[in-house]
């Protein structure tokens, strides 16, 4: 009788130790609050960084650009680059006619160049920069050989802007 109460003791010590064991105690403060839900009818979509802060940072203080973004348009036949501009001075060179950009995609091999069609001229805008005013230019995706999702880069005379993702 003596050892089965031991065993039983035992037992009861073990199931109390990993019960124990498996109580978290957090900090005061440490606990997060449940995500609010999405209102009803209005998918939550996760969106992702697009690049770092660092990056973000680089783009406006040397280039005087920011809110790049790259869109998958036209069902895939064209390629939309976009930003903002907050120095008119420093974004210059991104309208400048004579910079061709281009539109690289590393994984699918290919770079895309902005088309010239014969009565409108390049799918691009080349006006003189305004501070606060978005700004695009578009890129022939013939094939549609870049995807949604894909890393690309943009290059426009000395500006580069790597690992934009094509939403």
């Amino acid at each position: 009788m003596y050892i089965r109460n031991v065993i039983l003791d035992t037992k009861g010590m073990l199931l109390a130790g990993v019960l124990a064991s498996s109580i978290l105690v957090l900090p005061a403060g440490a606990q997060s609050a449940a995500p609010a839900p999405a209102a009803a009818g209005a998918p939550a979509h996760y969106q992702p960084n697009r690049f770092s802060r660092r990056a973000e940072m680089h783009y406006g203080l040397i280039w005087g650009v920011d809110s790049l973004s790259v869109k998958y348009t036209e069902s895939g036949e064209v390629i939309r680059f976009s930003y903002r501009v907050l120095d008119a001075n420093k974004a210059k060179g991104l309208n400048d006619k004579k910079f061709e950009p281009s539109l690289i995609d590393p994984q699918a091999g290919v770079k895309l160049v902005v088309p010239s069609l014969e009565k409108v001229g390049q799918l691009r805008q080349s006006s003189t920069p305004e501070a606060g005013k978005q700004y695009w230019m578009a890129f022939s995706n013939k094939g549609r050989r870049v995807k949604r999702g894909d890393r690309v880069d943009v290059v426009i005379g000395q500006f580069r802007a790597d690992g934009l993702v094509v939403d």
